[in-house]
């Protein structure tokens, strides 16, 4: 599996870490802007990268089977969509892009050239999570989801100062919302499907959301879902059912450990992921739907990602943060 990266951050450097975890990927470039040529050095001499690129353009005109970019938010639609474009399949970070419309757009064109593409979302792929899902009936009648994924960013000491970096740009589609409650969003929607009613109360600071509450009503259940860069709480997320709890004290994007908690008293101490870093299995599955040109498992996973735009797009309107890609069409 030949791939190539965009990208030079630290999302990126994450992602090289497992890649000796990955079977017969052979990282074949990664591309970058000139400012961080000493950065991609690094990478290519400690991870085995045969070369660095600064134009895209050339990466793209490389013997790739997909490419993977780990950018600033406001860029991930524009760099998939040349990608797919130059028939490439595609691995983008989450959030997958800054708008639903734009989601629609890759979606639209991923299925017309039949290729893949994925949002990189940890939660989706971890067992835990999985058994999570396959646990769900033994809470009874879903009354009550919680998720708290509150951290509080050392780039906010800048932002307070008046340095606004991307993590708070909305030029950059930055935000709680788009950063850690997007991880909350997967959790919930994956489990539960698109909600009937969606409302978002964010503290909002320069025109971007700090932190914020976001309200997921789903008939006969109500979610609440918290993303805090401003400030800081004990993690949890609670699964509520009229029988028992799923409670998890670890953020959802990493779902090392929970507890099936009963009504009767009995309780149980899961942990069933298999490796320590959250990123494995997620490219692990990646490259084997590719692998076996599974489609079908591709766009199914495709289409919980478009819910999830959708619900960010809604939320983030709702409350009063817009990015400059909605005001395009």
């Amino acid at each position: 599996m030949k791939l190539g990266i965009i990208g030079a951050g630290m999302i990126v450097k994450d992602f090289l870490s497992i890649t000796s975890l990955l079977k017969d990927v052979e990282l074949e470039a990664i591309c970058g802007i000139p400012q961080d040529e000493a950065v991609m050095t690094k990478f290519k001499n400690e991870y085995g990268i045969k070369s660095v690129l600064y134009s895209y353009e050339e990466l793209l005109n490389t013997d790739l089977d997909a490419i993977y970019i780990g950018l600033p938010n406001n860029l991930h639609f524009g760099f998939a969509k040349k990608a797919l474009e130059a028939n490439k399949n595609v691995i983008v970070e989450k959030p997958f892009t800054s708008t639903y419309d734009e989601a629609l757009i890759l979606s639209g064109l991923a299925k017309q050239k039949q290729l893949f593409i994925f949002e990189a979302i940890t939660n989706q792929y971890l067992p835990n999570y999985k058994k999570i899902k396959e646990l769900l009936p033994k809470l009874g009648s879903i009354k009550i989801v919680q998720c708290n994924y509150s951290q509080y960013s050392s780039r906010y000491n800048s932002f307070k100062e008046g340095k606004i970096l991307p993590a708070f740009d909305p030029k950059f589609a930055g935000g709680a919302l788009m950063d850690l409650n997007i991880y909350n969003i997967h959790y919930v929607v994956g489990l539960f499907g698109k909600p009937k009613n969606i409302e978002y109360y964010p503290n909002v600071e320069r025109g971007i959301d700090t932190s914020g509450i976001l309200i997921l009503d789903y008939g006969t259940f109500k979610c609440v879902c918290v993303g805090a860069k401003d400030c800081k709480a004990p993690i949890a997320n609670n699964i509520q059912g009229d029988k028992g709890c799923i409670y998890q004290d670890t953020p959802a994007n990493v779902c090392q450990r929970f507890e099936l908690l009963m009504n009767d008293g009995t309780s149980y101490k899961i942990n069933e992921n298999d490796y320590e870093h959250r990123m494995v299995n997620e490219f692990i599955e990646f490259f084997k739907m590719i692998k076996n040109n599974d489609l079908e498992k591709c766009y199914k996973m495709l289409e919980h990602s478009l819910i999830v735009s959708e619900v960010q797009t809604i939320a983030r309107r709702k409350g009063g943060i817009i990015f400059p890609e909605d005001n395009k069409k």
